[in-house]
């Protein structure tokens, strides 16, 4: 379960990395970057962040490009959160599919022809 104090920290590091992304994605042009969770280890060592990707396609590109600047993210993000905490945790990014698991259930589903009901009057 996660605590409070996680659960601060979490958001806190989420919006920031947002607005760290927001920045980049100026420079890539057309492949956008969102955060959208971030989990927080219980000794606040380490943060799992979950991004997803458009357009998907480049997702996995994307995801291996910003592991390898991990480094400097970190560093970027201590730099914004210095005065709010102490130590910034080692920040490790996945892919977060949910949203193409969304889509895909839902072509799964509008592809099935409904029957239709009779009008009967």
């Amino acid at each position: 379960m996660e605590t409070t104090r996680q659960a601060k920290i979490a958001r806190l590091i989420q919006k920031e990395l947002s607005e760290i992304f927001r920045r980049q994605t100026a420079k890539t042009h057309g492949v956008l970057v969102s955060v959208s969770a971030v989990r927080v280890s219980p000794d606040l060592s380490t943060a799992k962040a979950y991004l997803s990707v458009f357009p998907s396609a480049k997702a996995p590109e994307m995801i291996e490009s910003i592991n390898k600047s991990a480094k400097t993210i970190r560093y970027e993000l201590a730099q914004i959160v210095r005065h709010q905490l102490r130590k910034t945790p080692e920040l490790s990014f996945y892919l977060d599919d949910s949203l193409d698991y969304i889509e895909n259930i839902d072509n799964l589903l509008g592809t099935k022809e409904l029957p239709e009901a009779d009008d009967a009057e």
